[in-house]
Parts: structure tokens; sequence; C-alpha cells
């Protein structure tokens, strides 16, 4: 590693989290980091509006759905999701360095999730788990389940029900009953194809009370409608977060230039490394298995996973292209690095844009016909290598990460860490 001016760094790997340690001294730059903590708070608003804005169209088409079910509306609203997708994915890049968002992430983007908590599921699936007693409760067809040994009354499907009762039931984090994958689910059903073509097949007429499949479907409508409601006012309190008088922006520019600082580079170290790398990717690879890609119903990996590398590079270089075509600009984090350290600057900036075209290969695969699910299973060495190549870009830029801290001579960063890339032996006792 390059210690960069004799500066003292020691890089380890501890507890999970990769470390970085540096001598505390004050940056210089000719760029006002305040200024760069604002670009920052103004992307992060502007995403979050653009995720509402089409968290509301999603709504809109769940509700026409619902109202008259047909193959075309059911398309309508699986395009929705996807498109609803683009700009939430983008977001993420805040979690990891900002309490408020990744306490209320959750909520909005949990997974894997026990879907035979929420519905009915192919017999393959099993009837039961020792680590969840609502593994297959199926709450759309049960008007009353148990919960640690307690009757719970879910005859009536609402938002508070969800998230207030359903959501982590017993404590078990696979109990996820909100958020995009939930309706992801419903939207498409299980994906039983393992790592052969095909994502999920819902019939539009499991919502169809007149002709309908899959029983329940007056309940079932009423699940989706309730989940999207959830999502929509969840998006809403993010934007009021990150607006003037938001507490995520008003912790953010009190909190100090340094520690605002290292929180955007917190951010996109363990997104890039120990979240997407390790957790979301390199786990799967190993495995071989499509259970462990992020948008598992709907085969939108490719998708998900490239617009999170788009949102590191955003807020790396304080641009966002917003859904509309208009920008939010201003001066940024690589402003500040060049300034410390011109070459270190030019190195990062070529990893992520190298990130970005690994990505943008996987989804080229995708696109061309050959799912994400399908380019992780084993024996697709071309696949394999493709995926591959992501998580080396991801790993290769949270480096130059580290370099950037190191060259603004800030105080320890620890980044998240990854069973699947720190100890790989551990992910197959």
């Amino acid at each position: 590693m390059n210690q960069g001016g004799g500066l003292a760094v020691i890089g380890r790997t501890l507890a999970g989290a990769t470390m970085l340690t540096v001598l505390a001294l004050p940056a210089t730059a000719e760029t006002d980091p305040k200024a760069v903590l604002t670009t920052y708070a103004d992307i992060a608003l502007a995403e979050y509006e653009d995720a509402l804005a089409t968290a509301k169209a999603l709504d809109a088409a769940v509700d026409a759905l619902i109202a008259t079910p047909s193959a075309e509306t059911l398309a309508a609203a699986r395009d929705a999701w996807k498109a609803a997708r683009m700009p939430y994915q983008q977001t993420e890049v805040y979690r990891f360095g900002n309490p408020i968002v990744d306490d209320w992430e959750g909520r909005v983007n949990a997974w894997p999730l026990d879907e035979g908590l929420i519905d009915y599921i192919d017999p393959a699936y099993g009837t039961e788990s020792d680590e969840n007693t609502l593994y297959t409760a199926n709450v759309i067809a049960n008007p009353s389940i148990a919960i640690d040994g307690q009757k719970v009354d879910a005859s009536k499907i609402t938002p508070e029900f969800l998230s207030g009762t359903l959501q982590e039931a017993g404590d078990i984090e696979a109990n996820v009953a909100t958020g995009y994958h939930v309706i992801e689910f419903l939207l498409w059903g299980q994906d039983l194809n393992g790592t052969g073509p095909g994502a999920g097949n819902r019939p539009y007429t499991d919502y169809d009370k007149a002709n309908c499949t899959g029983g329940n479907c007056e309940r079932r409508g009423e699940y989706l409608a309730a989940a999207t409601e959830l999502l929509v006012a969840d998006l809403q309190q993010m934007v009021g977060n990150w607006g003037a008088d938001g507490a995520a922006r008003k912790g953010l520019l009190e909190g100090g230039t340094n520690a605002g600082i290292s929180s955007i580079l917190t951010g996109m170290g363990s997104l890039s490394y120990g979240e997407l790398a390790g957790e979301r990717i390199k786990l799967g690879l190993l495995l071989h298995d499509p259970e462990e890609e992020h948008d598992c119903f709907s085969d939108n990996t490719h998708i998900s996973h490239l617009y999170d590398v788009i949102g590191i590079r955003n807020v790396y270089h304080g641009s966002y292209t917003r859904v509309d075509g208009s920008k939010v600009e201003g001066p940024s984090v690589s402003d500040l690095v060049k300034a410390a350290d011109a070459s270190v600057d030019t190195e990062l900036s070529a990893k992520i844009d190298a990130s970005v075209a690994a990505f943008e290969a996987i989804a080229k695969r995708a696109e061309g016909g050959e799912a994400y699910d399908q380019q992780i299973g084993e024996g697709n060495a071309e696949g394999n290598a493709a995926v591959q190549a992501g998580v080396d870009a991801l790993v290769d830029q949270t480096r130059s990460i580290e370099r950037a801290v190191a060259a603004l001579k800030l105080d320890a960063i620890a980044f998240e860490g990854s069973d699947s890339l720190d100890a790989p032996d551990k992910v197959f006792e």
C-alpha cells in the first residue's frame, strides 16, 4: 500500500471488518469540505425523491392490477417495480456511514426472506424450519397466526400490521414482511428454475377474485396494496430526513467536516467490500446458489448490483443524474482527494469506472439471455468468471478507497467485512 508522504498506515482485518488506521491530521484541500457535505446531502435528497416518485408510480400500477387483473396490468406493475429499483439502489451507499439510514434500511430492502411467511409456496420449499416457526405461516391464507406461541389476529392486512406485527416476527430476520422484495415476490412468485433460464411466473389470476388461482385472491391484493403503501410512506420519511431541516442532513453537517467525509468514505468502502462484493455476490458464487441473489424472484439482480456501483460513483464525484435527466452536482470527495494527492484520485476514479464496466458486462450478459442466477451456476465457467471479475473490481476499488482515506489524513475507518472474502472456508462449515 502506498503510504503517501510518510504517513503511518496500518491495514488489517479484525472481527470481520477491514480496518484502516491512519494518523488524524487536518486535510489540506482547496475545496471547502462543508460544500462537499452539502453536495452529498443534496444527492441523497434527490435520489430518495426519485425513489419515492417511482414507488408512487409502482403503487398506482399495483392499484390498477388489483382493480383489473390481467396479463397487461401485471406486466405494467412488474415494469414499475423494476423502474423503482434503479434510483433506490443508488441510495445504498448512504447506509453504513449514516446510522439513520442503516437503521431504516431493513424496512425497505431486507433480504433474503422466508416467503412461506407471506403466501403459498411450492412443496419443494418444505413445511418447517428449525430456525423459524413461521416458515410456512402463509398469512395471506390464514386470518390468525401464532407468534411466539401467542395467537395473533391477521384478519386485516394493513401497513400497520405488516410493519408493527409481522416484520421480523419472533425476532427472526428472515421474517421479512415489508419492502421491495416482498412486493417482488407478490408480483413474480417463486423462481423455481434454479440456475436454469426463467424467473418467477405468478399468474395475474392470483389477483382475479372471479377466476382466482392460488386461493385468497382478495387478501393477496390487500397484502400487495398494504406493502406498496408502506413502501411509499417509508421513502417519504427518508426524503424528509435529507430535506433542509431533516435529521440526516443536520446530523451530517453539524457533526464536523472530518466526520462527515469519513461517513462518505465509510459508505463507499463498506458497500463496495463487505456488503456487495462479499455478502451479495461472492457468497452466492461460492455456493452457486440462486437463493443468494439479491432480486431472486424477478431475475433483476444484474440491475440492482449495477446501480449500487453507480451509486458509489455518484457520491465520489458529487454528481447524480436524476430520473428526469437533470443533474445534481457540486464539490466532491474526488476534489478533496485530488488536492491532497492527485495520483490517488486518478487511481480511485479509474477503479470505480472499472467496477461500473464490470457490472455493465454482467448486465449485458443478462440482457443477452443469461440471467444473473445462471451466471453464478455451477459449471458455468464463463458466467462465473464474469461475476468474479465484478468481485475483483470491487475489492480492488476498496483498496483505493483506503488510499483516499490515507491521503486525506482521516481517523481510523472500519469497512464492513464478509466471511465470503475474508474467511471463505467458514462459508462451508
